[in-house]
C-alpha cells in the first residue's frame, strides 16, 4: 500500500490516491517526499488497476506548502535539476489522466504540483501562491503558467507571491471545482471515476491532444532555466531559506 513514510499509494475502485505524508511539516517536498512521489508515479503507469491518479496531501491544511527550506538552507541547494521535483508529464511521462485533490495551501513547489496536474478539484479553505520572490528562489517550472490563466495573472503571481484563494483560481480557470473540506475526497474519487468509466484509449488521446496544444512551446522550459538561473546563483538565493530557518526577515542584496 505504501511507497514509504513520506509518501502513501493506495487504488480505490480504480482510482490510485496518492497522499504525501508530513502534516506535522505542511506536507513540504523534502528528499525522501521527491523520492515517494516518483516512486508512485511509476507504480501508477505500471498499474493495470488504476485508471486514474489523484495526488492529495495529509491533513486539511496543506496540499504541500513547497520545498523544505530548511532541508535548502542545510544543503545550501544551488541550481535543482529540473528533475528535483518529479514533474508529471516532463520529467516523467504520464499517460493516464491525474487530478490534483487540493487540500489546504498550495504554494511554490506545492503550487508546481497542482499545475503538473490534468485537472483540480480544490476544498474552499485551499489556498495558492507562487512564494519564490519571498524567499529569493526561482520558478522555471512556471514557464507556461500563462497558457492557462491570464498573462496579467500569471505576472502577479509571480511578482507578489501572494496567494489565491480557491474561488479566484477557479474563477480563473486554474481549478475545476471547489467544494466544502470534507467533501474534497468524495468529489476527486467521483470524477476520477467518471473518467475511469470511459474508454481508455479516447481518455488516453484527449489528454495528449490537450497536452500538446497546452505545452505550444517546446523550448520554454529551457529558456525559462536559463532566465533562473543566475537568480538560483545569487546569494540572495541562499538568505531566503537562510532567513526562514532563523525565523527572521530577508536581508536582500539583489546580488
Amino acid at each position: 500500500m505504501a511507497e514509504g513514510d513520506a509518501v502513501r499509494y493506495e487504488v480505490h475502485r480504480r482510482v490510485a490516491w496518492v497522499t504525501i505524508d508530513r502534516p506535522d511539516a505542511r506536507n513540504a517536498l523534502n528528499a525522501a517526499v521527491r523520492s515517494g512521489l516518483l516512486d508512485a508515479a511509476r507504480r501508477f503507469n505500471d498499474d493495470p488497476d488504476a485508471a486514474v491518479l489523484v495526488l492529495t496531501g495529509a491533513g486539511d491544511q496543506a496540499f504541500c506548502a513547497g520545498g523544505d527550506l530548511k532541508e535548502m538552507a542545510a544543503s545550501e541547494l544551488r541550481v535543482p535539476p529540473p528533475d528535483f521535483v518529479p514533474q508529471f508529464g516532463r520529467t516523467i511521462e504520464i499517460a493516464k489522466p491525474t487530478i490534483a485533490a487540493v487540500n489546504g495551501v498550495a504554494y511554490a513547489g506545492g503550487f508546481l504540483l497542482a499545475l503538473m496536474c490534468d485537472l483540480c478539484v480544490a476544498a474552499e479553505h485551499a489556498r495558492f501562491a507562487v512564494t519564490e520572490a519571498k524567499v529569493g528562489r526561482g520558478a522555471p517550472w512556471a514557464a507556461r503558467l500563462g497558457r492557462i490563466v491570464p498573462p496579467r495573472i500569471a505576472m502577479e503571481l509571480l511578482v507578489t507571491g501572494d496567494p489565491i484563494d480557491a474561488r479566484r483560481a477557479h474563477d480563473l480557470g486554474f481549478v475545476n471545482t471547489v467544494v466544502p473540506g470534507d467533501e474534497l475526497r468524495d468529489a476527486a474519487q467521483g470524477l476520477a471515476e467518471r473518467i475511469a468509466a470511459n474508454a481508455p484509449l479516447s481518455v488516453a488521446a484527449a489528454k495528449r491532444m490537450v497536452r500538446e496544444a497546452w505545452d505550444g512551446d517546446p523550448d520554454a522550459f529551457a529558456r525559462a532555466e536559463a532566465l533562473w538561473e543566475p537568480v538560483y546563483l545569487s546569494e540572495d538565493a541562499q538568505e531566503g531559506p537562510r532567513a526562514f530557518r532563523e525565523r527572521r526577515a530577508p536581508e536582500w542584496k539583489g546580488r
